[in-house]
C-alpha cells in the first residue's frame, strides 16, 4: 500500500457545481506518511464566467486578476498526474471532488471516484462531536497558527489542512498507540497487524536464590509474608 496521499482545495466563482460554476484555483500538496514532502502544484485558472460577489468576499480573487491564466483545460492533464491514484485529502471533500469532477466532465474525462476522498470535515466531526468543524476552528483547537488567513487560499488552505489532518489523526506519531482498540485504520488494503508472541520473563533458580538471601535479611519483608513458603 502506497504511503502517500494528495491534500486538495479549491476556489470556485461560487458554491454550486451544478449551476455551471467553475473552479478559479487549485492547490495539490504531497504527503507521505501523513507529513508534508515539500511537493506542491498550485494553479490559478481563468473561468471564463464571471464571480459571484459572495464568492470573491470569500477568496478575494477577482475577474479581472484572472484574465490570461490557463482554462482548466490547459492544466488537467498536469492535476490528475499529481493526484495519481492515492487519496485525496480534502476539507468538506464532496464539494471539491463535485467541482473537479464537473470541470473533467466538461473535458469528456473520466471523474475521480469519491470512495479516495478522504474528509478532514468528516474526521473532525467524529473526534469532536458537536463542536465547529471549519478550518479556522480547527486551527484554533489544535493551536495552530492561521493568524495570515484573511481570504481563503488554497495554497494557505492546505498548508494549514495538512497540520489540522495530522492533528485529526493523533499527532506526530499517529500510529503510537497502547492497545489494539486504539489503533487507527490504515486504509483499504492495509495489511492486519502482525500477531505478537508473549515472552514471559522468568527468573533462574540462582536469581531466585539471591532474592531469598536478600529478603531474609530485611525485618518483618512484606514479600515474606505475602509468600511464607518462598521464604
Amino acid at each position: 500500500m502506497s504511503d502517500r496521499e494528495v491534500l486538495l482545495d479549491t476556489e470556485t466563482t461560487g458554491l454550486e457545481a451544478a449551476q455551471g460554476h467553475r473552479i478559479i484555483e487549485s492547490c495539490c500538496l504531497e504527503l507521505k506518511n501523513h507529513v508534508p514532502t515539500g511537493r506542491v502544484l498550485h494553479r490559478l485558472v481563468d473561468p471564463g464566467r464571471d464571480i459571484d460577489p459572495e464568492a470573491e468576499r470569500v477568496h478575494g480573487i477577482t475577474r479581472a486578476s484572472l484574465l490570461g491564466k490557463p482554462t482548466f483545460g490547459d492544466i488537467a492533464d498536469e492535476l490528475l498526474a499529481f493526484l495519481g491514484e492515492d487519496p485525496i485529502v480534502a476539507h468538506n471533500a464532496p464539494f471539491d471532488l463535485g467541482f473537479l469532477n464537473a470541470e473533467l466532465a466538461r473535458l469528456d474525462l473520466p471523474p475521480i471516484d469519491p470512495g479516495r476522498a478522504i474528509d478532514t470535515v468528516a474526521l473532525a466531526r467524529r473526534r469532536h462531536p458537536g463542536l465547529p468543524a471549519n478550518l479556522d476552528a480547527l486551527c484554533r483547537r489544535f493551536g495552530i497558527d492561521n493568524s495570515m488567513r484573511t481570504a481563503h487560499n488554497a495554497l494557505l488552505d492546505c498548508q494549514l489542512l495538512a497540520e489540522v489532518y495530522l492533528e485529526l489523526l493523533g499527532g506526530r506519531q499517529p500510529g503510537l498507540v497502547l492497545g489494539p482498540a486504539a489503533r487507527l485504520p490504515r486504509g483499504a488494503g492495509a495489511a492486519p497487524p502482525r500477531a505478537r508472541t508473549p515472552r514471559p520473563i522468568v527468573a533462574s533458580e540462582a536469581e531466585l536464590a539471591a532474592h531469598r538471601a536478600f529478603i531474609a535479611g530485611i525485618k518483618g519483608a512484606l514479600w515474606a509474608r505475602l509468600e511464607p513458603e518462598a521464604y
